[in-house]
């Protein structure tokens, strides 16, 4: 349980921190294939990170 518990909370911190790194791609630009894949990638990464942190318990106030 405790593997879970640190994969959860690791997922909700990335997903926290991953906008971070949309920044630098705009800044690059999209108008390249490469840029434009790398920022759909950065995009499945943070969805998924978004669906499996949500859970922590961190994330809600009480």
């Amino acid at each position: 349980m405790r593997l879970r518990d640190a994969i959860t909370a690791a997922s909700f911190w990335v997903a926290t921190v991953m906008p971070l790194t949309y920044v630098p791609v705009f800044l690059l630009g999209l108008d390249s294939a490469f840029t434009f894949s790398l920022f759909l990638g950065l995009l499945v990464v943070n969805v998924v990170a978004l669906v499996v942190g949500h859970e922590y318990p961190g994330s809600r106030s009480t």
